[in-house]
């Protein structure tokens, strides 16, 4: 029922966003021509790891982190800390740790994610 709250949730935010969204001449951004807000939906299987950090992800939340990191870890700290996630209540310090706890080989070790780091 969490999960299907947290969705519902994401949905709402993200509509708003699109419809608010500014972008740059080109319309592209940290991840590319799709907003943040909307690239975060792909992230809610990581619900529950993002707001414990001793989970472990599930195979589909590594799986969405794994797509996304490959685009950009530029796109995918922007998606980590964007409203989108912060309105479903995500903890960005907790969800920059997801790439580490999936054991992801190609993560970005040593990268700077909002002030963070998400190695």
């Amino acid at each position: 029922m969490r999960v299907l709250s947290v969705a519902v949730a994401l949905v709402v935010v993200v509509a708003a966003a699109c419809l608010a969204a500014p972008r740059g001449a080109d319309g592209a951004g940290e991840c590319g021509a799709t907003p943040p807000d909307t690239v975060a939906l792909r992230l809610a299987p990581c619900a529950s790891a993002a707001e414990d950090p001793g989970s472990a992800p599930s195979g589909s939340c590594c799986s969405a982190v794994h797509a996304i990191g490959k685009q950009s870890p530029r796109c995918l700290c922007a998606v980590m800390l964007s409203n989108t996630a912060r309105s479903a209540g995500i903890k960005a310090e907790v969800a920059i740790t997801i790439p580490k706890r999936c054991n992801l080989a190609d993560r970005p070790v040593g990268y700077k994610c909002g002030g963070n780091q998400a190695n």
